[in-house]
Order: C-alpha cells, then sequence, then structure tokens
C-alpha cells in the first residue's frame, strides 16, 4: 500500500497533508471520535512516527466538510493522537488549496479558504501580491478563559496557571515561574514542566466543556514577557502539546488563547496587535477581530511554505510498519 503527502511548514512547525484517508462519519468531530480507535488511527502512526516522521511530527488527513459551507474538512494528528484544533496547520492549509488550486484566489487581494475543523469552523484568509501568497491570516473559532490564577504545586514550587480555550484547552504561565526562560537551552526542562502542569490540570473542572470531545488540557504555553512594541505587547512563547511535542512555530491556537486572556486583562486592546515569538525566533500576529459574549474571535498572522511530496509504501515484512516513539 502507497500513501502520497505533501509536507509544508509554518513558522517552522511541520505540517503533512493526506488526501484519501479511511475516516467515517457524518462531521467532522465525529471522524475525530472513529479516528482514535479506527483504521485512521494506524495510518497516523505510520505516518507520524518514526522511521517516516519524528516525535515531533504533525499532520493532518483531509475529509469532507460537515456541509457546503467549508471547503473542506480535516482532522489533525500527532504522535499520540488526534487534537480538537491547529492554527499552524489551517495557515497551511489555507496555502496549500491555493497553490493546489483547490480554491481559486487572485494574484493579487485576498483569497477566503473555509474549514471545517473538529472544535468549529475556521478560516484561512490567503494573503496574494503578484501571483504570490505573501501570509495567511487565521481566523479561529471563539476563544476563552476558563479559569485564572490556579493554584498549582509543581517540582520547581507552587505556580498560578491560567486555562484558557483557543479550540483547544492550555494551560498557560510564565516561564519565569518556573526560574526558566523560553530558550532552546531550556527545552529539556520546558518539556519535563510542560507535562507536569498538563496532566495536573487535565481533569480540572474548569478544563471540562459542554461539548467533552473538546475537555481536558491540550497544552502548556509558557511565556516570556518581552515588553511592548509601538503596536501591543510583545511576548515568546512555548507551547508543549499531546505528551510533550514542542511546537516550534507560537502555535497558532496557542496565540489565539493567548489573544482572549490579554484581551481580558486588558493588555491587548481592540486596535492593537500581539507580536507573539516562538522558541526558534519565528513569528506570529494576534489580534481581536471580534468580541463575543464571553470572549473574542482571534486572528493570528503567518506564512507557511512547502517542503516537498513524498511517497510513502508500506512493506508487509517490515518490522517497525507500526512505527515507534522514543518519547
Amino acid at each position: 500500500m502507497r500513501w502520497r503527502t505533501e509536507d509544508w511548514h509554518t513558522a517552522g512547525e511541520p505540517f503533512r497533508i493526506v488526501l484519501d484517508a479511511p475516516t467515517e462519519g457524518a462531521t467532522v468531530a465525529e471522524r475525530r471520535v472513529e479516528a482514535m480507535t479506527g483504521r485512521a488511527d494506524a495510518l497516523r502512526r505510520f505516518l507520524c512516527l518514526e522511521p517516516r516522521g519524528h516525535d515531533d511530527m504533525y499532520g493532518g488527513f483531509i475529509t469532507p466538510p460537515d456541509d457546503d459551507g467549508a471547503d473542506f474538512g480535516v482532522l489533525f494528528w500527532h504522535k499520540d493522537g488526534f487534537s480538537t484544533a491547529c492554527g499552524h496547520g489551517t495557515m497551511a492549509l489555507g496555502a496549500w488549496a491555493v497553490r493546489t488550486g483547490r480554491v481559486v484566489a487572485p494574484d493579487d487581494g485576498e483569497a477566503v479558504v473555509t474549514i471545517d475543523v473538529p472544535s468549529g469552523r475556521v478560516q484561512a484568509r490567503v494573503q496574494r501580491s503578484g501571483g504570490r501568497t505573501t501570509g495567511v491570516v487565521f481566523r479561529n473559532v471563539p476563544s476563552r478563559v476558563l479559569a485564572t490564577g490556579i493554584r498549582l504545586p509543581t517540582s520547581r514550587g507552587e505556580v498560578d496557571v491560567d486555562l484558557v480555550f483557543g479550540g483547544a484547552v492550555y494551560a498557560t504561565l510564565p516561564a519565569a515561574a518556573l526560574g526558566l526562560q523560553v530558550t532552546p537551552a531550556h527545552t529539556t526542562e520546558l518539556i519535563r514542566l510542560g507535562r507536569e502542569i498538563k496532566w495536573a490540570l487535565h481533569d480540572h473542572p474548569a478544563a471540562q466543556l459542554v461539548d467533552r470531545r473538546l475537555s481536558g488540557v491540550y497544552g502548556t504555553i509558557l511565556v516570556d514577557d518581552l515588553g511592548r512594541t509601538d503596536e501591543g505587547p510583545w511576548q515568546r512563547n512555548v507551547t508543549v502539546f499531546a505528551d510533550g511535542e514542542v511546537d516550534r512555530s507560537p502555535c497558532g491556537s496557542g496565540t489565539a488563547a493567548r489573544v482572549a486572556l490579554l484581551a481580558e486583562r486588558g493588555e491587548l486592546a481592540d486596535d492593537e496587535v500581539l507580536t507573539h515569538d516562538s522558541i526558534i525566533g519565528t513569528r506570529f500576529l494576534g489580534r481581536v477581530a471580534g468580541r463575543t459574549v464571553d470572549g473574542v474571535v482571534p486572528e493570528v498572522t503567518g506564512q507557511a511554505y512547502r517542503v516537498g511530496a513524498c511517497e510513502f509504501e508500506l512493506d508487509p515484512d517490515d518490522p517497525v510498519a507500526a512505527g515507534f516513539s522514543l518519547r
């Protein structure tokens, strides 16, 4: 059996796009639940884990949309399963849909790619100039603060943690509260503490949402405050998601969560922009695109790049056909 993929990255974070994956269900949310134990999970492992991927790999299975209001759907996946949201993947899919002609785009202007994801319906607004894609704006589902100031004991002392929904539930806190900085030199400890905090708060009452399929803490966002630019707050973050994966980008849905939190605190006005850097120095820009009763509609701007195309094949004699993880 052979599987063809197209690989992209958004601000350094990989995204492997797969057509014709075996998914079932009437909606993308239903397909995600079925995929967790069905044939799609075996394909996820095959394409994500070593030796065909790695422990920080990420990708998506293209699916039909929930209805005619979207261009297509997607199931996001990582080494541990299927996530409910992915901003960097949405940006990559927008750029991919325009490049492949799946969505018609002007040489100059903007093309709107509408995508059904497990957390709802999102948009990738693909910006074009001279026939080239110059940026992608990810408009997320409504995002909101779930709880603030949760006192949590950790192996580095007690810290205060906030829980925020940005398509997935994130725990977020300053890295300095743990005696760390968001730098490559601290990656091992950032992963360890990120995992520790995620699992400590995974079953917290505030992380249990009305749609139980979205419940539980997905990742931990550790933040350095870099002051302000002329446009608004400037921060650097690392998002440790799933069970110890490190987002190389500033994390699209994580940036949306930070936009919601800063907006509620009064630290990000509606006419300001959050400059959000990653652990490798890449950047997203976040803003409040609209207000809801209990939160905001965030927009996050970044850029995605095509890496190449691959054709994977399964050798029936391969002893590691199911893939493996060392983390």
